[in-house]
């Protein structure tokens, strides 16, 4: 079993990926590219300007459908096109905040987009593995500080929660009813908090961080105690790749493994501000603020022993290493850089291992 992302296992492997337009997605259809696999992807339009898709030309990349998960007969035609071997499911509804405010689409993307995306798949002929990506955010919370295992009850809060949490039952659902018996394994991935170059949505922390560099003002920060396991992108990404390889290769393995940093990567939201600002030449950009909105939890850390045991898997660049390559990136933007070739540029790089 590979413990590294092999470049030779996705050479020439039909992958569809969803959400390829997000940050994440991006990023993994660049990567995936790079080596070689054949990239279809399935998503909504970039719902930022700027967006990632668009600085770094994802766009050249991809054999791209621009459709609603909620459209079965888009979803199916994507399917029959591309005739995948793997499937990376990232597409989601992804943002705390969006889903109090629009619970309806938020269960309609994550809950019926999983459950149609599914469906599209049940018959198709050649599937080698399906990867579910879920959140650190489906365990049941109880703000005690303890690293959850994969092994710990579920529960939903809060809509965004829950709508991951069904995800989670969803493919438990249909591997054991339909894709277990078929010969194919269908996984989840519970990923933590990610950062890295390219983010621009909306409430979260480093995106906002950059917008206020730009407009000269300073960012007021939620909860700056409250803490998270920070994850840079390429990191969390290639957690996703090896797991996807070992389901090919290996067969049985857990249904479900936490993609994450080991406790170094567990800090506070006012450390990961307060170096990031430093990295960029900003040191006082930052304001703590008053809570205000929704509740969140005030800890959250993820026990990633299993992934590390079964996939032999570890994230390479640790807490400090991740912010500086955040920093790098939106320093290149800001400095009017070609992001397409600074991405290309990261993750060259991020394969070499004497690079770390």
């Amino acid at each position: 079993m590979s413990t590294v992302v092999d470049a030779g296992f996705w050479k020439g492997r039909r992958v569809l990926l969803t959400g390829h337009t997000g940050f994440k997605g991006s990023w993994a259809a660049l990567w995936l590219s790079a080596m070689g696999a054949h990239v279809f992807g399935f998503a909504r339009a970039p719902d930022t300007t700027p967006s990632l898709y668009e600085l770094a030309g994802v766009d050249a990349d991809v054999t791209s459908t621009i459709g609603d998960l909620a459209d079965i007969a888009a979803l199916r035609d994507c399917v029959e096109r591309a005739r995948p071997e793997i499937v990376l499911h990232f597409a989601s509804q992804a943002l705390v905040r969006r889903a109090y405010r629009d619970p309806v689409d938020t269960f309609a993307s994550n809950v019926g987009g999983a459950v149609n995306l599914l469906e599209a798949l049940r018959h198709r002929d050649g599937l080698r593995a399906i990867l579910i990506v879920t959140t650190d955010k489906v365990y049941r919370n109880r703000n005690e500080g303890a690293a959850f295992r994969e092994t710990d009850p579920l529960w939903g809060d809060e809509p965004y929660s829950a709508s991951k949490v069904a995800q989670e039952l969803i493919a438990g659902t249909y591997a054991r009813s339909y894709f277990s018996a078929a010969g194919i394994p269908l996984a989840t991935a519970r990923g933590g908090n990610v950062i890295g170059g390219g983010d621009f949505a909306e409430d979260r922390l480093v995106p906002d961080i950059v917008r206020a560099i730009q407009n000269h003002t300073h960012v007021s920060i939620r909860h700056p105690q409250s803490t998270r396991p920070w994850q840079h992108v390429l990191d969390c990404l290639a957690g996703y790749f090896v797991y996807a390889q070992a389901l090919v290769a290996n067969g049985p393995l857990p249904p479900a493994l936490n993609i994450g940093p080991g406790p170094e990567g567990s800090l506070t939201v006012a450390d990961v501000v307060g170096q990031l600002c430093r990295a960029l030449g900003h040191p006082g950009a930052w304001l703590a603020q008053e809570s205000v909105g929704p509740t969140e939890a005030r800890t959250l850390a993820l026990d990633v022993t299993l992934a590390r045991e079964t996939l032999g898997w570890s994230d390479r660049l640790k807490a400090s290493a991740a912010i500086e390559a955040t920093a790098a990136w939106y320093g290149a933007y800001l400095g009017g850089a070609d992001m397409r070739w600074a991405c290309r540029g990261e993750i060259e790089a991020f394969m070499q291992p004497e690079h770390f």
